[in-house]
C-alpha cells in the first residue's frame, strides 16, 4: 500500500481531490482534534477519523486510534492511504498553504503549494510511483505463499525486529528510534542479500524489509521472511538474513532515551 500525507490549511480539500483521482482501492485516514470527531465525507473505499485521545469512528472497516496499526491493518487490502493531520511517520508528504520548514516534516516532502488548486494531481500521483510503500509482515508472508515454488515448500520462517524500550531493568527507557537509509544503496544491497541467500539448496524465496523514519518503542522495524523446503533451511536463512542486513545495509539509527539522543553508529 502506498501512503501519502497531506498537511496544512488546505489538506482536506486536496485529500478529497486525490481520493477522487486515484485508481485503485483507497482508505482515507484523518487525524482530528477531540472536539472535531465526526464522519468523513469521502469517496474512498474506507474512511477513519481518529484522535490522539483514543476516540475513533470508521466507515468501511474497524479501526484503532493508532496510525501505525491502521496502516498495518489496511495495507493488505488497499492500494493507497490518504492521510491528513500531523503524522510522525516517514511517508511522502504534501504541504498545502503551510509555512513550516520541510525539514521539520518526518516524511519526504514531494510538493509544497500555497493552496489545493495550485497542484497538478496527475503529477503528484506520478511522483508517488518511486516512493517507499507501507509493507507489513503479513504482506511478505502472502508473497512467499504465492511464489511459484511454494508447492515445494514445507516451511515459512520469519523474523520481526522491534524497538526495545530497555536492555536492562535499570536502563534509561528508549522512547523511539529514527532510521535513515542510504537512498538507493540500501534497497539494492537488501535485494542482493536476498538473491544470494536464495541460491542455497532448499531456499526458494527470501524477503527483506526495513522501515525508516521515527518508530516508537514496541513497534516493528524490520522483517525477514524465508520460504524453504524444510524448517532447518528456513531457520538458518532467517538468522543469516537479519545478521547480514544489520552488518551490510547502510541504514543509520538515532536513539532517543529519557536522558539523551545519539546516533548509534557514533558510539
Amino acid at each position: 500500500m502506498q501512503p501519502i500525507a497531506v498537511l496544512g490549511s488546505g489538506a482536506d480539500s486536496l485529500a478529497t481531490r486525490l481520493t477522487d483521482r486515484i485508481e485503485g482501492r483507497v482508505v482515507r485516514i484523518d487525524r482530528v482534534t477531540d472536539t472535531d470527531l465526526g464522519p468523513t465525507e469521502t469517496t474512498a473505499d474506507a474512511a477513519v477519523r481518529f484522535t490522539a485521545g483514543g476516540d475513533w469512528n470508521a466507515r468501511g472497516a474497524d479501526a484503532d486510534a493508532d496510525l501505525t496499526t491502521l496502516l498495518d491493518r489496511f495495507a493488505p487490502a488497499y492500494d493507497y492511504a490518504v492521510i491528513t493531520g500531523e503524522t510522525r511517520l516517514r511517508v511522502p508528504t504534501v504541504l498545502v498553504g503551510d509555512d513550516r520548514d520541510a525539514e521539520d516534516v518526518p516524511g519526504d516532502v514531494i510538493a509544497t503549494v500555497p493552496e489545493p488548486s495550485a497542484i497538478d494531481v496527475a503529477e503528484l500521483l506520478a511522483a508517488l510511483e518511486g516512493a517507499e510503500p507501507w509493507i507489513t509482515l503479513e504482506e511478505l508472508i502472502d508473497r512467499a505463499k504465492a511464489d511459484p515454488l511454494a508447492e515445494r515448500s514445507g516451511a515459512i520462517a520469519s523474523f520481526t525486529g522491534r524497538v526495545r524500550a530497555k536492555d536492562a531493568p535499570d536502563d534509561d527507557r528508549t522512547s523511539q528510534l529514527a532510521f535513515e537509509a542510504y537512498e538507493g544503496v540500501a534497497a539494492d544491497r537488501m535485494d542482493a542479500i536476498a538473491a544470494e541467500l536464495e541460491e542455497r539448496d532448499g531456499v526458494f524465496r527470501v524477503l527483506l524489509h526495513h522501515r525508516t523514519g521515527v518508530i516508537p518503542d514496541g513497534e516493528d522495524i524490520v522483517f525477514v521472511v524465508v520460504l524453504a523446503g524444510h524448517r532447518e533451511e528456513a531457520f538458518r536463512t532467517v538468522a543469516d538474513g537479519i545478521d547480514r542486513l544489520k552488518e551490510e545495509v547502510p541504514i543509520f539509527k538515532k536513539e532517543t532515551t529519557e536522558s539523551e539522543q545519539f546516533w548509534v553508529h557514533q558510539r
